[in-house]
């Protein structure tokens, strides 16, 4: 599993929108987006606050790890 899946399932998981992920990364939902979708790579600083947000490893959402626990 990509990356860019693993943040649109868990966003979608958590009942949030797009919208509502850019506003706390402090990005345009576009720009988001293109991150959900494959089409960009996600920087690291962004990806930390993701994994943070979601309390969640940084592993997990890499689809490295297969379960949410720490």
């Amino acid at each position: 599993m990509y990356f860019y899946q693993r943040i649109r399932d868990i966003r979608e998981d958590s009942d949030l929108s797009q919208q509502q992920i850019a506003e706390h990364l402090n990005i345009t939902r576009q720009q988001y987006q293109l991150y959900e979708s494959g089409k960009r790579e996600m920087p690291m600083h962004l990806f930390i606050e993701l994994a943070k947000f979601y309390d969640v490893s940084l592993d997990y959402l890499a689809g490295l790890q297969k379960y949410r626990t720490k």
